[in-house]
């Protein structure tokens, strides 16, 4: 009957049965079938995969690690769930007099029901290649999983050195990852590997994006949620609001359609206090607004107590020393500031040291009326 159930008829029970309706750690690749590959994790967090890594251990001989993994047969004989319990040695044989080989070591199932009869078993094992100028790594048996491709060199024993563990190109790491059907994936050696349904997501460590599969590729999405994608990697943008770093120097945010330089906002803070009139003077206003950068603006308004201050044909004012700005207001440097009552004008000097705006100089002829507001203003670097 095609309809299997797991653990569930109290006879009938078989092998096959299990395996099929498996739905533990398996990321599907088709509706019936998972990917194998060694569950991720590592005893301190810090690495994708620690289980069934295999290191050398002696001139011809190396240890395969403890971890578990699963392991798809054909599609209709279901996945095989394998755990190694404790490290594994293993013994390669010597090399060829005359070139060198890859031999692979793998996690295999034994299945009597499907093609080896007697066993039902599963093992690690180093499957053999052949020797040649150019060696390549033999192919992985069916029901196995490959672990680590080893090159021997020629000649090697374990009394000539045995095999070149620390050269480059000597170990590969051929292990991959499987999760539970719906988890983000762990990306280990299997990057490429196209997705099974659209919406399936993988963290590709080496790509530094987590990446979800289209239905035709796996599409990155934004660097890091809400951080700031680096230059060069994103052409468009994939919500408004995103932010990325434009030739290596300009900050972008992207409004939906376009990129656009950002320009945060300014910050600022303002007062209306502090401002002191001085004798002579009555302070009608002041107001002021300077930004965290250091930029400031000033207004400020005054009128002549008693009476009117002439102007001679000159223009000779004698200094008219106004109010004086309250500290944290005032400008890093002497400045001239604008004077005008709306009949006349002049220039006013502020001090930077003390704050005290005086007067100097007013319209040829004018008058300093007494019922007239004196406006001062002026924009400088506090």
């Amino acid at each position: 009957m095609p309809v299997r159930s797991g653990w569930l008829l109290p006879t009938g029970q078989t092998r096959q049965n299990t395996r099929i309706t498996d739905i533990g750690a398996t990321t599907p690749v088709n509706p019936l079938g998972v990917r194998s590959g060694i569950l991720p994790g590592s005893y301190d967090g810090k690495y994708r995969v620690s289980g069934l890594s295999v290191a050398a251990s002696g001139p011809m001989t190396a240890i395969v690690s403890h971890g578990r993994a699963v392991i798809q047969g054909t599609t209709t004989e279901g996945a095989y769930p394998v755990a190694l319990d404790e490290d594994l040695t293993l013994t390669f044989a010597d090399g060829d007099a005359l070139n060198a080989r890859v031999d692979l070591v793998v996690l295999r199932v034994y299945d009597n029901d499907t093609d080896t009869p007697g066993r039902y078993e599963a093992g690690i094992e180093i499957v053999k290649g052949a020797p040649a100028a150019a060696p390549v790594a033999p192919a992985v048996p069916a029901r196995s999983l490959a672990l680590v491709a080893v090159k021997v060199k020629a000649g090697a024993s374990a009394g000539t050195g045995g095999i070149d563990w620390t050269a480059t190109g000597t170990l590969t790491d051929l292990r991959a990852t499987t999760v539970a059907s719906g988890g983000i994936l762990p990306v280990y050696n299997n990057g490429g590997v196209p997705g099974a349904y659209p919406g399936q997501y993988q963290d590709n460590d080496n790509a530094h994006s987590l990446q979800r599969w289209d239905g035709a590729a796996w599409v990155p999405y934004p660097k890091e949620i809400g951080g700031i994608a680096p230059s060069g990697t994103v052409t468009a943008g994939s919500y408004p609001g995103q932010y990325r770093d434009y030739n290596g120097g300009q900050l972008q945010r992207w409004n939906g359609t376009a990129w656009i330089a950002y320009q945060p906002p300014v910050e600022n803070e303002s007062t209306t206090s502090g401002a002191t009139a001085l004798a002579g003077w009555t302070l009608v206003s002041f107001a002021a607004r300077r930004t965290k950068s250091g930029l400031c603006t000033m207004s400020v308004s005054v009128k002549v107590v008693g009476a009117d201050i002439p102007v001679d044909g000159t223009g000779n004012l004698p200094d008219q020393t106004l109010l004086t700005l309250p500290a944290g207001w005032r400008p890093a440097i002497d400045t001239e500031a604008l004077a005008s009552d709306g009949y006349g004008s002049g220039a006013a000097l502020i001090n930077a040291g003390t704050g005290q705006i005086t007067l100097r100089t007013w319209s040829f002829g004018g008058v300093l009326v007494a019922k007239n507001n004196i406006r001062i203003s002026a924009t400088y670097v506090l």
